[in-house]
């Protein structure tokens, strides 16, 4: 069969994605419970219950193949999840924090968004319409995720810069004033 090699790449590509997924139900939430802003936090909520629905799709998939959606780690997740944890053990606080959580999960997202795109376009290619169906939905709803980070990194980023412009404010106030001594001036 011609396309033997890509159904195995195919496969193999689900698999990465179902472990992805899979460590995604760990950590949204951990980042709901970092999370400063309840509309944050709800989002990190509502994508977890997402998640799990793409987790139950992809077995939809692999139960059509006959295949088993074991036996593959997907490192690249787990090195994007590595990096949103270190931003939680950052001192950052309030809004600040926030711009961080959305910058990690916006990766995560375009990740996502980038492996969703190949298998639905090998999908198309071995005839796996409705294979198609289902990966065309859980690329439509990680678009969509990454829409409402975005609106609301529109906030919460001007929040965190009002805050660190205060925060300076609140530091020259607490300076003591240096007296302007003329520096004396080079001829050359």
């Amino acid at each position: 069969m011609p396309n033997q090699g890509l159904k195995e790449l195919y496969i193999d590509e689900l698999k990465d994605l179902y472990s992805a997924e899979n460590q995604l139900v760990k950590a949204l939430p951990k980042l709901a419970k970092a999370a400063a802003s309840d509309q944050l936090r709800q989002g990190f909520e509502e994508h977890l219950e997402q998640t799990k629905g793409h987790v139950q799709r992809l077995e939809k998939i692999f139960a059509a193949l006959d295949e088993s959606p074991k036996g593959k780690k997907c490192k690249g997740m787990e090195g994007l999840i590595e990096e949103g944890s270190e931003v939680m053990e950052e001192d950052f606080e309030g809004s600040l924090l926030d711009a961080a959580l959305i910058g990690a999960a916006q990766r995560v997202e375009h990740y996502e968004i980038a492996a969703y795109g190949t298998v639905r376009s090998f999908a198309e290619t071995l005839g796996e319409s409705e294979h198609v169906s289902l990966l065309n939905e859980i690329l439509e709803e990680e678009k969509e995720t990454d829409e409402k980070l975005t609106e609301l990194a529109q906030h919460i980023n001007s929040e965190a810069n009002q805050a660190g412009e205060e925060q300076m404010g609140e530091q020259r106030k607490a300076e003591p004033q240096k007296e302007d001594r003329k520096k004396p001036r080079r001829v050359a």
